[in-house]
């Protein structure tokens, strides 16, 4: 086949095609025959739209470059693929003409290629007429004859897509996908806020729904009870994302949130998390501690795991066995042995957790402490030897011990084991390209628990304006922490049965800054706002 397919030295020189500059790219172009291209000055808006088959391109990873006549100059780092160039040719209709081109400039130019368009995340009129052209009552047995054929329909297909790997660039952690009575709309949720970023066709609901379903790999014709499912979606040549699916019937139809989890995403570099040296001193050297308990604390997307991780990360050595349960895995960190619990097959956090004591472990992380059996079993650990990491569900470090006490977890195992206790929220930082600043009456600023020391300092505070670069003002997340760490006195007043209130006033003795703290020291330095700290933490 690829006899016909060679070039003479005119037609190369013509093309712009050079000779090869490596030994064995020399190699490789003469054992082919074929000429070898230099492509890593190309420009994407170089290429032909009409050749940009988007589908095709991202299937094979071949790319269009030109059009001679009836030829396709098709660029390639795989000649032997003749699938390819077979499947190019049937569907532009050109005698194809491959070139030989070096694998990282071809990945990196189709990388671009295939997200030139993803601003356009709106469906052509044409397109939304022949969608909503369906009646109602058809609807069901058309997306159910369509699911059970693995059909795609193509504009729904194309959309989604776009929505979900725009959801990646702009670094969204969730998307909605949403239906009400009278209009559907899709929300994203970028630095903890939900903002609507398209409202498609009404009528276009169930057809998202069942589209989303089918990635998924759910049940398309059950509507009546919640699934939950996942998506591996690619972005590029190597990275996969993926997606977390719940789907929940609503009184207007089908309610789809798509968590993504993107490792990638996650940075692990503990001097950008907003930990101040104090706390980052604190954490590192509980870390090193060779027994006890670890436990962070916080509602859901307050960066829990990524605190935990961050210290795992610091922690990955050679030497160390790490073993971890998780609900979901959200950080792939190679090192370390990742279980995924399973409780439909029987695999919980605690069985889990007690099969790691008999995989001679040096370090543990279990994702939430959510019963009495897994408390025990992790402070057993903790007490045997072993550094043990967690989650709890509170608002403050000192409301943590207080739930363990109520769990049924004896207080005097909680003050042996239980060495640090993390709390902490995210909060949006501003955007420096276009602060602006803010004046705060001193009466104000006391009564919003600015000492006189930070007030007499003559900080200068700033508030949101919005621009190009930014969401409402902001861009970014930055951690704000309260660290409660088991003194004597703190162990002894546990043992004597103190109270919540007892529990944080000895906390505050011991040199505990609060999370309201913390974040009014993000706004001395010019981190974020006033009115993003009154958000996140109360008074």
């Amino acid at each position: 086949m690829l006899s016909h397919l060679r070039e003479s030295e005119t037609f190369r020189s013509r093309c712009g095609f050079s000779k090869p500059n490596e030994l064995i790219l020399t190699q490789f172009s003469g054992s082919f025959g074929l000429p070898y291209m230099d492509i890593s000055w190309l420009e994407i808006s170089s290429l032909p739209d009409e050749l940009k088959n988007k589908k095709l391109i991202d299937k094979h990873r071949c790319l269009p470059l030109a059009k001679r006549n009836n030829r396709l100059i098709l660029a390639t780092a795989d000649p032997n693929n003749v699938l390819a160039l077979e499947e190019f040719q049937f569907n532009l209709g050109l005698h194809v003409e491959p070139i030989i081109v070096v694998q990282e400039a071809l990945d990196r130019i189709i990388d671009q290629v295939l997200e030139d368009d993803l601003d356009q995340l709106e469906i052509s009129e044409d397109d939304e007429q022949r969608l909503a052209g369906i009646e109602a009552e058809d609807t069901d047995k058309h997306l159910d004859d369509n699911a059970a054929k693995g059909a795609d329909d193509a504009p729904i297909v194309v959309f989604i897509n776009k929505l979900m790997t725009e959801a990646i660039r702009k670094g969204a952690s969730d998307l909605h996908f949403e239906p009400y009575e009278d209009h559907f709309r899709v929300r994203f949720r970028i630095d903890g806020m939900l903002s609507t970023i398209t409202q498609p066709p009404q009528g276009l609901g169930p057809r998202i729904a069942a589209r989303i379903k089918v990635m998924a790999k759910l049940n398309i014709a059950e509507r009546r009870l919640p699934q939950d499912g996942r998506i591996k979606l690619r972005v590029g040549s190597k990275k996969l994302v993926d997606f977390r699916v719940s789907v929940l019937p609503t009184l207007f139809g089908e309610k789809v949130v798509m968590r993504i989890l993107d490792s990638s995403a996650a940075s692990l570099n503990i001097d950008i998390l907003g930990f101040t040296d104090e706390q980052k001193q604190l954490y590192q050297a509980n870390l090193q501690r060779p027994q006890g308990m670890i436990l962070v604390t916080g509602p859901t997307g307050s960066g829990k795991t990524v605190s935990l991780y961050t210290g795992l990360n610091i922690l990955n050595t050679e030497e160390r066995n790490i073993s971890t349960a998780e609900d979901p895995v959200e950080i792939n960190l190679p090192g370390i042995n990742q279980v995924q619990i399973n409780p439909k097959a029987g695999l919980t956090f605690a069985g889990a957790l007690r099969s790691f004591l008999r995989q001679d472990p040096d370090i543990v992380m279990v994702g939430e402490i959510r019963d009495l059996e897994t408390a025990e079993i992790a402070v057993k650990a903790a007490q045997t030897g072993h550094m043990v990491m967690s989650t709890l569900h509170t608002n403050s470090s000192p409301e943590t011990l207080t739930r363990l006490l109520n769990m049924g977890v004896p207080a005097y195992n909680i003050a042996s084991s239980v060495s640090l206790i993390i709390a902490q929220r995210l909060a949006r930082k501003l955007c420096p390209k276009c602060r602006q600043p803010e004046s705060i009456p001193r009466a104000e600023m006391l009564r919003e628990g600015f000492s006189e020391q930070q007030i007499d300092s003559g900080f200068a505070s700033f508030k949101p304006a919005g621009c190009e670069h930014c969401t409402n003002g902001y861009k970014g997340r930055v951690g704000l922490y309260e660290m409660l760490t088991m003194t004597t006195e703190m162990a002894a007043l546990i043992m004597a049965g103190g109270s919540a209130l007892d529990l944080a006033e000895q906390a505050r003795k011991d040199g505990m800054r609060s999370l309201r703290q913390s974040g009014l020291n993000k706004v001395v330095e010019g981190i974020t706002s006033l009115a993003e700290i009154n958000r996140v933490t109360s008074h």
